[in-house]
């Protein structure tokens, strides 16, 4: 597993496909290089959605996808 440290930490508890993609991509943009943000989605869907939406886009990585008691987390690193 990679080391991180976490920078941020967007909630979108609550919020369907494709509001936590949304929101993580708006996040992500004010974020500098080399920082990771912390998603925390309630949407089973989010699973594969930000890992599809990280695997296409340029300046992103998925550094670690978490399943918890109703909460599904996700790190995002930003490289560019």
């Amino acid at each position: 597993m990679t080391e991180y440290e976490i920078s941020e930490t967007l909630d979108v508890k609550g919020q369907n496909c494709p509001m936590p993609v949304v929101k993580t991509k708006q996040n992500i943009d004010q974020l500098t290089a080399d920082s990771v943000l912390e998603v925390l989605a309630t949407d089973p869907g989010s699973m594969s959605d930000i890992a599809g939406w990280a695997e296409t886009t340029d300046g992103v990585e998925l550094v670690d996808q978490r399943e918890g008691d109703d909460v599904y987390k996700h790190y995002v690193r930003k490289t560019e």
